[in-house]
């Protein structure tokens, strides 16, 4: 019989990408979560998980398997809490954040939505984000859409460009744009939180580009504020720019993002939930309509 103990388990391998950190996650240790997910594998009569030392994958059967395991992960949370303070728990949204959404807009957003409902925040990377709105462990994600990435439980906010940025005093600052061969002797700052900081990475080095890093932070506000101290120079999207720095275009570095609510749809669509999350995104979307105009307009 399939237990709790065996969707559980399987569901954290594939949100955590291998058997260590799902252990972890879940704590148990590696052996237990080893033997769980065979045992499953037993009871499905199929392997879900391909295992090699690079990663793990999952097989056709557990591609399969996966949105059955977490519908059940959802029921299992529907009936530990059924019956238990129906009425604040049907008020309750855990919107699940990027740790480079800006603070001032996240303030709007969670303004707008804190009549409707009590909020939790957990703040996390878009892959965790998107693993945690899939098992139901939150309701709402603030994340970067991917293309094409249109729908009903959807809410796209803005689109906004990335760009270097330099202390308003630096020699450069005036300049309309510059080769990435320019900044070679520049000290850069890494902003941990970037969701393009690998694909940054490789841009500067297939330019030759190798500088040395006066800073490495998730802080996006500490990062920038190095900058604008003149200690070294970072990529940002246009809307975190503060005082005291300015955009320099790179020619060639053209990365943009666009920011999103995803929602449960599981959720969306309860009786209770429904019209208050439809007046709450029609709020949100005057407020991130007005951002773009007054923060990535003007910036970009």
């Amino acid at each position: 019989m399939i237990k709790r103990a065996h969707i559980r388990q399987f569901l954290a391998v594939v949100d955590a990408g291998s058997f260590t950190q799902a252990a972890l996650r879940i704590r148990v240790t590696q052996p237990a979560l080893s033997t769980g997910v065979a045992e499953l594998e037993k009871l499905v009569g199929s392997p879900l998980f391909i295992r090699n030392r690079r990663q793990i994958r999952l097989t056709e059967a557990g591609g399969r398997f996966l949105p059955i395991a977490r519908d059940l992960e959802r029921g299992f949370r529907a009936a530990d809490s059924f019956g238990r303070e129906s009425d604040r728990q049907a008020s309750e949204l855990k919107l699940g954040i990027i740790r480079s959404a800006p603070a001032e807009l996240l303030q709007a957003i969670a303004a707008a939505l804190r009549p409707g409902f009590a909020i939790e925040l957990i703040e996390n990377s878009d892959s965790e984000l998107r693993a945690a709105l899939g098992s139901g462990r939150i309701n709402v994600a603030l994340v970067p859409l991917r293309d094409g990435e249109r729908g009903e439980h959807v809410a796209p906010l803005y689109e906004e460009p990335l760009a270097m940025f330099i202390a308003s005093d630096h020699p450069l600052a005036g300049r309309i744009e510059v080769g990435p061969e320019e900044l070679a002797a520049e000290t850069m700052i890494a902003r941990r939180s970037c969701e393009f900081l690998d694909a940054t990475s490789r841009f500067f080095t297939r330019h030759g580009v190798r500088p040395r890093f006066a800073l490495r932070s998730e802080s996006d506000e500490r990062c920038l504020r190095m900058v604008a101290a003149g200690v070294g120079i970072t990529t940002a999207p246009v809307s975190l720019a503060i005082d005291g720095i300015v955009p320099l275009k790179v020619a060639g570095y053209d990365f943009r993002r666009e920011l999103g609510l995803l929602v449960d749809p599981a959720w969306q669509t309860l009786p209770e939930i429904g019209p208050r999350l439809a007046h709450a995104l029609e709020t949100i979307g005057t407020i991130a309509a007005d951002w773009r105009r007054t923060r990535v307009d003007a910036a970009a």
